[in-house]
């Protein structure tokens, strides 16, 4: 069953982990523990099997076997888990020593004679283990006996069987006791994740000043944290950027509706001639215009800041798209008798209709601003890794103060003059917007009296 508490999730995955890894220990230890103790049998009968070689060795033959057996015997007795059968090799095989209470004839019929010593592991009538150990031994007259020695390890089962018991009896408390462990230090590995709902509560639409401490957290929880700052800081700004967008464009909205308002009120407030009427009616088109535009204006910057509008980029050159915006501006430039240039070309990936929008505000600014007479001059040219096309001009210049805010919404050096212009506030933040939107950014230079130069700046 799934359970939605990730320190109970990671506790119960932990604790998992250390009980498998204490069975995998218990049953590698039952493992170990049953090699040695195989190991330390069949040394202990090895070791048995040479001393019976050299007792067989020193003088017996198969008559002394039966009549001084003395000497074997003292080997075997006094250990009650050990029996010593010895038999003849002659066809009846004739059993010449036993010696312990184990039957071992039946192992005489399945455990062949060799000359090397040969081990079997088999279980006697009550179940008991019991490792036997047999060869081909020569006597001292040259006569070959064969020798079967057992071992009853009883007192091995014993001790594998005592294991096992106490490790069933502990198991479960160590299971307890890692299980508590683990959800203990899950508790307090995931301590420092509070923060972040405690932070989190906090924060509203109203207030985003609230930030996670890092100094005191984990690398890879800091790391997240500093990204949850990071967001917060965008969101913020981004809810400080609509506020004051929306500020601002209600006091530019106030201005023309105010406007509309009175002079109708006015107008409606006695009897006029028709020409009077058709006065107020040609300011009102033009202010309701203005609003038109502001409001188009407002639509395309939405339109840019959208995401999917990258999906219908493709290669632009910048010098015909450059030209295209100097014939549409060609009779506005003549009526001040000014002189377009363009040099350099250059390709960018991009969108053609935002990049016309984008050099058709910077133009239009420039014919505005160009005292009569006065050359402009587009340049296009490739620089390192970027593409860059630029836009100067003659005339009065920008103070240095207003640099920083030109691709502001709504800011305006002379607002009185942009007004009269019929100018929204808005051209060079869509500049802006649409430079953002190509991965690039939007650059001005300008001293008072000297030239005016714009440069939009796109990744090569």
């Amino acid at each position: 069953m799934r359970t939605s508490s990730l320190s109970m999730r990671l506790g119960l995955t932990v604790s998992l982990m250390g009980a498998g890894l204490v069975l995998l220990l218990a049953t590698l230890a039952y493992l170990a523990l049953t090699h040695e103790l195989e190991k330390l049998a069949r040394k202990g009968l090895e070791s048995k099997m040479e001393q019976i070689q050299h007792s067989l060795a020193q003088g017996l033959d198969a008559h002394a076997i039966r009549a001084r057996p003395h000497s074997l015997m003292d080997l075997v007795i006094g250990h009650d888990n050990f029996y010593l059968t010895i038999v003849g090799t002659a066809p009846d095989e004739t059993v010449l020593l036993s010696i312990g209470a184990k039957p071992q004839e039946p192992l005489l019929r399945g455990f062949s004679p060799r000359e090397t010593l040969g081990y079997l592991n088999w279980a006697d009538s009550n179940g008991n283990g019991v490792l036997s150990a047999s060869s081909l031994m020569r006597l001292a007259g040259g006569e070959r006996v064969r020798v079967l020695l057992s071992l009853d390890r009883r007192d091995d089962q014993a001790l594998l069987s005592a294991y096992l018991r106490a490790t069933v009896i502990a198991l479960p408390m160590l299971l307890i006791l890692i299980g508590m462990g683990a959800w203990w230090l899950v508790q307090r590995g995931l301590a420092p994740l509070k923060q972040f709902s405690h932070v989190a509560a906090k924060v509203t639409t109203q207030d985003l000043t609230h930030r996670l401490s890092v100094g005191n957290l984990p690398q890879e929880l800091g790391e997240l944290a500093q990204g949850f700052n990071v967001m917060l800081d965008r969101l913020d700004a981004g809810v400080q950027q609509l506020s004051q967008f929306s500020d601002d464009l209600a006091h530019e909205l106030r201005a023309p509706l105010t406007n509309l308002m009175g002079k109708a009120q006015v107008t409606l407030s006695r009897q006029r001639p028709p020409e009077e009427y058709k006065a107020v009616l040609e300011s009102n088109t033009e202010e309701l215009e203005r609003l038109g535009r502001i409001v188009s204006d407002m639509l395309f910057l939405a339109q840019v800041s959208h995401p999917a509008a990258r999906a219908s980029f493709i290669a632009v050159s910048l010098a015909d798209e450059a030209h295209r915006v100097m014939e549409l501006f060609a009779l506005s430039a003549e009526d001040k008798q000014l002189t377009l240039t363009l040099n350099g070309d250059a390709q960018v990936q991009g969108d053609r209709l935002m990049i016309q929008r984008a050099l058709s505000n910077l133009l239009s600014n420039a014919i505005r601003h160009t005292p009569a007479g006065s050359p402009i001059s587009l340049l296009v040219e490739a620089c390192g890794d970027t593409v860059s096309v630029s836009v100067s001009n003659p005339g009065q210049g920008i103070e240095v103060q207003h640099l920083p805010h030109l691709f502001e919404r709504f800011y305006r050096v002379d607002s009185s003059r942009a007004r009269t212009e019929g100018g929204t506030g808005l051209g060079l933040a869509i500049v802006r917007s649409i430079m953002t939107l190509h991965q690039g950014q939007a650059e001005v230079r300008s001293l008072p009296g000297g030239f005016t130069l714009f440069r939009l700046v796109f990744p090569g």
